[in-house]
């Protein structure tokens, strides 16, 4: 057997057990051998049964001296009791509580392994276990598999469907008992280096940990077996980010010209003067798209850092070169809001933007992509639709990508594909915390608008309970009668912008009748027709609508500085980054902001968010927050985020280990052992990794 074996094939497991198994992922030995212990217990106390002491945990061996099934007549548990005994003579009482299956597994005059608690009870005076781990040992136990639940460290694995974490550590013994020794794949000096066992070493103890060993450690994810195997997740990860680095590096790409003609147009086109972080971000970003070879640059900014703008200079400086730009969003609302405000500050330029989403019409749609494709327009906006087969572009030079994360790896691919070697910016406004940065942009050099555009006062954010949501409706009419305006947001989830919409509907009508009857409300949804949003985005702008209610559509790209209160209903039911985002619709002009937060029933999760939310205005902070409260594949809202799917390695758990493999990376790719070493390592990369993470040659 070597890692390659299919599962099938290990005893025991058989097609219907292999399909349960495939379904977690797991296909080959190697997987399986991937799929570690999430905790461990120490099961190692043997005892006789004359030297147990009730309150203890402990494990004994023993015959069965009876077995026998009595059934409480009023509620029938059928309680299961066997009584052992062992050469110290003494006697000990296991019990079963809706024990009657075991009638058949458990006879007279079998020797078992028994671990658990032991107690005294104090009706018939004897020592009882309650529901023990039991393993039944044969004569000579001749596969050495009856000792492998008790007497020792015995390793705790989440269970697959119907398989349950003893029959994972049987298969898994089984595979480690007929396998041949691993080869190590990492550098030797790394294992000096690190003073980390050998592979084969490290696999056999993460399943089943030495007699002396820590377990404290274990349970930490600290013990030697489990750092090589982390260390080794992260180092291999890190080499292919390293080396899709390098190869982006060398490609050859558009090397755009920054003559005194496009530094005028970016003037033209600019609405404000910029921050000093983005003077500083463009500089970066121009220096880019001045080099022979493609940008990949990442652009982080927190809400209303004025990212967009940034992406629009960068698009002046493509579209003045003769090249046209795509801009990619993850939802046709974020797209819309893109095409706005880049259709008002590019038009005075003289640009063509087009928006392509899913609900234009087929003829809309043969329009534009006519359009792009002979060059007409200059900015194609879009959301999955511009990815589409037959979106051709004349000359495609420059690809934004928005919430990169919301995509995945091949999508990114799709739209470079449209031209030779675009220049590649991708943006977020979720600061996303370094680790994970490092780990799934490793391949992309960042930028980061750290400063507010001047004057901004931080938004106070307060917490409202929905019976005390009069009071932020007189709060809110204070403000419009002081001349400002305000939004009012309810959740939508992702399955029923319906539920959302008529909630919304609901709300507008109860507000603009009832509790604001001379004040102009106006309503947006996700349902509306992309006319009909600009239009109301348009009167809101002007301040025509001074209360806008809405589905998180506003969510990004709203602009409107005269704004100063967000009330959001139903808080409770958004996750902190949304909260966050939401909550940067305001704050953008010189007036003082507020942010109300009105929740109905919430759990300790919801809890911790709001307090969150009340206390922070930092994204980094709230980031990391959010990180830490959803942990790393929903902190990204899709499977296929991108996101690497670590085995042993956990990205919060594990971050120092992370920036110690990514260091010996960087260091094994820029200078390697010797050449033969680096092309060992790049077809190890090409034949495990790309299956998992599209490393080396995607993207």
């Amino acid at each position: 057997m070597d890692l390659t074996t299919p599962l099938t094939y290990v005893k025991g497991i058989g097609p219907a057990r292999a399909a349960m198994l495939q379904a977690k992922g797991l296909v080959t030995v190697e997987d399986l051998l991937g799929y570690v212990p999430f905790r461990y217990e120490d099961r190692s106390n043997m005892k006789t049964i004359a030297q147990l002491a009730p309150g203890e945990m402990a494990t004994v061996i023993a015959d069965v001296s009876s077995a026998k099934l009595s059934g409480f007549h009023r509620r029938n548990l059928g309680l299961f009791e066997v009584r052992f005994t062992d050469a110290s003579r003494a006697t000990l009482a296991g019990k079963w509580f809706h024990g009657g299956y075991l009638a058949n597994v458990l006879a007279e005059g079998m020797k078992v392994a028994l671990f658990g608690k032991v107690e005294f009870d104090s009706y018939t005076g004897d020592l009882t276990m309650l529901h023990p781990e039991f393993e039944i040992l044969s004569g000579d136990d001749e596969d050495g598999e009856g000792t492998l639940h008790v007497g020792r460290i015995v390793p705790i694995y989440e269970g697959v469907s119907k398989l349950t974490t003893r029959l994972l550590r049987v298969f898994t013994h089984r595979v480690l008992e007929s396998l041949a020794p691993v080869e190590d794949q990492i550098p030797q000096y790394l294992c000096q280096r690190l003073k980390m066992p050998d592979l084969w070493t490290a696999l056999r103890q993460i399943h089943f940990p030495p007699p002396d060993s820590d377990l404290r450690l274990f349970n930490a994810f600290r013990s030697p077996a489990q750092f090589r195997l982390i260390f080794e997740e992260f180092f291999w990860l890190e080499c292919g980010v390293a080396l899709k680095r390098g190869k982006a590096r060398t490609l050859p790409g558009i090397a755009f010209e920054i003559g005194p003609r496009v530094r005028e147009r970016v003037k033209a086109m600019l609405p404000f003067k910029p921050t000093g972080a983005q003077k500083r971000v463009i500089k970066e970003i121009a220096d880019d798209m001045k080099a022979p070879h493609p940008m990949n640059r990442l652009l982080q900014g927190d809400v209303g850092s004025g990212k967009t703008i940034v992406a629009a200079e960068a698009a002046v400086i493509a579209i003045e070169n003769g090249y046209q730009v795509a801009v990619l969003a993850p939802t046709e609302i974020l797209a819309t809001q893109h095409a706005y405000y880049f259709k008002q500050i590019l038009s005075k330029l003289g640009y063509v933007t087009v928006l392509l989403t899913g609900s234009s019409t087929s003829r809309e749609k043969a329009q534009l992509k006519k359009l792009v494709a002979e060059g007409l327009a200059q900015v194609a906006i879009g959301t999955h639709a511009l990815l589409e087969k037959d979106v051709e572009f004349h000359k495609l030079g420059l690809a934004i990508i928005d919430e990169q994360h919301r995509f995945g790896v091949l999508q990114r691919l799709g739209l470079l594909e449209k031209g030779v070697h675009p220049d590649v910016l991708v943006m977020t406004a979720t600061p996303i915390p370094r680790t994970l940065a490092m780990t799934i942009y490793g391949d992309l050099d960042v930028s980061v608008i750290d400063e507010m555009p001047p004057g901004r006062k931080p938004i106070v954010t307060k917490h409202a309970t929905a019976d005390q949501v009069e009071l932020a409706y007189s709060f809110m009419k204070r403000q419009i009668d002081e001349g400002r305006q305000a939004y009012v947001v309810y959740p939508v989830i992702e399955e029923s912008e319906t539920q959302a919409m008529k909630a919304a509907q609901k709300m507008y009508e109860h507000l603009s009748r009832e509790v604001f009857p001379d004040i102009p409300v106006g309503l947006m949804h996700g349902r509306l027709g992309g006319d009909e949003k600009e239009a109301v985005m348009q009167r809101f702008k002007e301040g025509l609508i001074k209360i806008l209610v809405s589905t998180t559509v506003i969510e990004v790209g709203m602009d409107v500085s005269n704004a100063s209160v967000m009330v959001v209903e139903q808080a409770e039911r958004f996750g902190l980054a949304q909260l966050h985002q939401l909550r940067g619709r305001v704050g953008r002009g010189a007036a003082q902001s507020y942010c109300i937060l009105v929740t109905e029933k919430m759990n300790d999760a919801a809890r911790e968010r709001i307090r969150t939310l009340v206390e922070s205005t930092d994204g980094f902070y709230i980031s990391e927050m959010d990180l830490k409260l959803r942990g790393p594949g929903e902190f990204f809202g899709t499977k296929q985020s991108g996101l690497p799917s670590l085995r042993v390695a956990n990205i919060l758990r594990d971050a120092e280990i992370l920036e110690v493999a990514r260091r010996e990376a960087v260091d094994f790719i820029a200078r390697p052992p010797s050449e033969d070493d680096l092309r060992r390592a790049v077809a190890y990369i090409r034949d495990h990794w790309q299956r998992r993470y599209g490393l080396v040659t995607v993207g």
